[in-house]
């Protein structure tokens, strides 16, 4: 059974008397443990799919199944529920308060669980850790770096455990390397089994997912497979350049 099973998919939005079709009905199976980048123009439907997988909007027609549980017909509330237990987000803008520490920022999303604040600080520690800022943790936004800001937003994403990470843009706000790292970091938490989906416009980008799913004019145009590159390797072979251009 594949984790996500989408079958045809549909978002109309309709703005005064003009009617605008997001999706057209987009069909389309993702298995767990894929990363897979989503790709397109503006206006081509990839972010409207993205807000429909991650329980943000509901369809017009068609089916989303997740895990196997239908999510179309749920109510806002339900689909909160299936936010907060199954799907992390990270978007482009890192959305973290900043007169906040690290560890709060990470804690956030646990506030209205039923875990104390000894737990929810505890977990928030481990999911920094993860993602490599178990320096950092006492450092607001403000005193951490743009790559350094994203991962505590990753962190945040990742501290329900949820099965899959949605990423919006996730490297639009950063430079180049920087953005390797978070590439990195996004096929590190893949091989550890998390199922990846980044949203993007960037070819370079795209190039480090298994899979590429390319949209237009609300529909799927391609699907295809590919041996990514490796975002370790390339910061690796960095990183022995500029020792050579320094001796």
């Amino acid at each position: 059974m594949p984790l996500i099973e989408v079958r045809g998919l549909k978002r109309i939005y309709r703005m005064g008397e003009e009617t605008v079709t997001a999706l057209a009905g987009v069909s389309l199976d993702i298995e767990e443990g894929e990363f897979v980048a989503v790709m397109g123009p503006s206006g081509s439907g990839k972010s409207t799919f993205m807000n429909l997988i991650g329980c943000l909007d509901k369809a017009n027609g068609g089916s989303y199944r997740l895990a196997g549980e239908e999510i179309s017909a749920m109510s806002p509330d339900q689909l909160a529920g299936v936010r907060s237990r199954r799907i992390g987000f990270v978007f482009q803008q890192f959305n973290l308060l900043e007169r906040t520490n690290a560890v709060g920022n990470v804690a956030l999303p646990m506030i209205y669980a039923s875990s104390d604040r000894a737990e929810r600080r505890r977990k928030a520690e481990a999911a920094l850790t993860r993602v490599g800022l178990g320096d950092r943790m006492g450092h607001t936004p403000l005193q951490l770096s743009g790559g350094q800001q994203q991962r505590v937003a990753i962190a945040r994403a990742l501290v329900n455990n949820p099965k899959i990470l949605l990423a919006d843009e996730p490297t639009g706000a950063l430079d180049s390397r920087t953005s390797l790292d978070i590439m990195a970091l996004f096929q590190q938490l893949n091989r550890e089994g998390m199922t990846v989906l980044v949203v993007t416009h960037e070819q370079d980008v795209a190039e480090f997912a298994r899979r590429v799913v390319r949209f237009r004019d609300g529909k799927v145009i391609s699907d295809k497979t590919q041996k990514p590159k490796d975002a370790v390797a390339i910061l690796a072979a960095l990183s022995r350049e500029q020792d050579g251009v320094a001796a």
